[in-house]
């Protein structure tokens, strides 16, 4: 029996590498949807609070579109109309280069702090119910191997290297 379900489970997989990817693929998708969800209270994506964050990271001094766009976690082709839902609700603040006219520096305004603060006690909460699980130890093991195999795929100026 045992080795029927064992059969079973490598069937499942073109090669180690695949079941690896998905693995990581599913755990993204669950751990993402209880960050979803939390982020919908806010009326936020991910991606929004992610320039948030980078954002307060720099007050009081705002940061040109492109740096933005190169720091952010994941890709975000449309950073342009995130910028823009952002300033409609008054969470950040653009304008351009005195210097050069095609560049534009972001700031994070007084509501966007405000919203970031809200945001902080039940985002620990929900990274908690995320991970909370692991020992620190795991932590630090799951994060060293995640730097390790995204390594190679980082551009070599990358902040996440």
């Amino acid at each position: 029996m045992a080795s029927s379900q064992a059969r079973a489970r490598t069937r499942r997989f073109d090669s180690p590498e695949q079941e690896a990817f998905l693995n990581l693929w599913r755990t993204y998708d669950r751990l993402r949807a209880m960050e979803d969800n939390l982020f919908a209270g806010f009326d936020l994506t991910p991606q929004q609070y992610n320039v948030l964050r980078l954002l307060k990271a720099e007050h009081p001094e705002p940061v040109a579109t492109l740096t933005l766009a190169e720091r952010l976690v994941s890709r975000a082709p449309g950073i342009t109309r995130m910028l823009d839902k952002l300033e409609q609700r008054s969470l950040i603040s653009r304008t351009r280069s005195a210097n050069d006219r095609r560049t534009v520096h972001v700031g994070i305004a007084i509501a966007g702090l405000a919203l970031l603060d809200r945001i902080a006690g039940p985002l620990r909460e929900c990274h908690a119910r995320q991970l909370g699980h692991l020992k620190p130890g795991e932590l630090k093991t799951l994060t060293a191997l995640l730097k390790v195999a995204r390594a190679p795929h980082e551009p070599s100026d990358s902040q996440w290297k």
